[in-house]
């Protein structure tokens, strides 16, 4: 029987690990901020860090960290990319989720909602 599941590359998971730090960097996330974003233990993230780990695509948080950087690409193309405008609007009250994207972004549905809101803003640009 012929094996119907793709192969993983590992550099895809290192890849992605990457660009989560990048971002967490980039908008000054706490660890905490990506425990609570992508369902990563505390001692999970701390590896991640320590070894320059590797996310699987495949499993939830990989799912979850994907959605990140969607986020984090659809933030910086309706700001221009100016990363200190971004953290500003993440960090600031927002009356449509009447809480900052930051807090609301710790939850899987208001990471959506957050992704659907900055995609119908590029829309009217």
């Amino acid at each position: 029987m012929k094996n119907t599941h793709p192969k993983k590359h590992p550099i895809e998971g290192a890849v992605l690990w990457q660009a989560v730090a990048n971002l967490a960097e980039a908008y000054e996330l706490s660890r905490k901020d990506l425990e609570d974003m992508l369902g990563f233990s505390q001692a999970t993230l701390s590896r991640l860090y320590q070894k320059n780990g590797s996310i699987d695509p495949q499993s939830k948080e990989g799912e979850l960290a994907i959605l990140l950087i969607r986020l984090y690409r659809s933030l910086s193309a309706n700001l221009g990319g100016d990363d200190e405008a971004a953290k500003i609007w993440l960090k600031s009250y927002n009356h449509y989720f009447n809480e900052s994207p930051l807090q609301h972004i710790r939850k899987i549905t208001g990471l959506t909602e957050v992704i659907f809101y900055l995609d119908a803003m590029r829309g009217k640009l």
